[in-house]
């Protein structure tokens, strides 16, 4: 006897033959490295270098242990990575946007563009900021800024010199300006009010409204009091 199609023998008959599995694909070492950098700088975030495991970053990324020393000779090596991928990514951010030529305008690129980055890129900020006792001076988010000022002291020199400032002061005001703006998107971070656009523009207001009215030769009122 024939099933006539649509009638019930003929759908239990349809629904009997197993669906044919969609096969796998298979991740090329590219890939796969990519997958893992990226799922460990996740869990860096988290919960920071000591509490991050191999094993757990195999267990999200759904593959063995070996792989990932294959790839990275084990968590040291995979958290130098990532560290090295955020230090530049950040870096490379900050020159790009340094190209104003008054010191009020590169205020505002800088402190924009690294709460723009801690808005856009939370987890690659927060593995920056957590201090591990395997990164060296070069690699973590203090020699990040440093590199900056280094870029802010060459201007602020010029701009001083203009002044009748010395321009060895520069450095020291690079850091300060540098910091202070690095200190606030740390607090930033957390907090996320008001809009970054405020914190910018309040930020450019208390450095340059203090940098205009300079003295040329500061001293503290409580030393000026034992002076006399």
């Amino acid at each position: 006897m024939t099933d006539v199609p649509g009638s019930d023998a003929s759908t239990a008959r349809r629904r009997a033959v197993p669906a044919a599995k969609p096969s796998r694909v298979r991740m090329s070492a590219t890939q796969r490295r990519e997958q893992l950098i990226s799922i460990a700088r996740q869990i860096f975030a988290e919960r920071g270098f000591d509490a991050t495991s191999i094993e757990e970053v195999a267990a999200r990324a759904k593959v063995s242990k070996p792989v990932v020393y294959e790839h990275f000779g084990g968590k040291e090596g995979l958290y130098a990575v990532v560290v090295d991928r955020e230090v530049r990514s950040l870096l490379d951010r900050i020159t790009t946007a340094l190209t104003a030529g008054h010191p009020r305008e590169l205020l505002e690129q800088a402190a924009l563009t690294l709460l723009t980055y801690i808005e856009e890129e939370t987890s690659g900020f927060r593995v920056l900021v957590r201090e591990s006792p395997l990164m060296s001076a070069t690699g973590n988010f203090s020699s990040v800024m440093n590199d900056v000022a280094h870029q802010v002291e060459h201007i602020l020199g010029a701009e001083f010199s203009s002044r009748g400032y010395d321009p060895k002061l520069a450095e020291l005001y690079s850091q300060a300006l540098v910091g202070m703006v690095a200190l606030t998107g740390r607090w930033w971070l957390e907090v996320r009010k008001p809009r970054k656009e405020t914190v910018a523009a309040h930020l450019v207001n208390l450095a340059w409204n203090g940098l205009s009215h300079l003295e040329a030769k500061p001293s503290l009122i409580t030393s000026r009091g034992k002076s006399g």
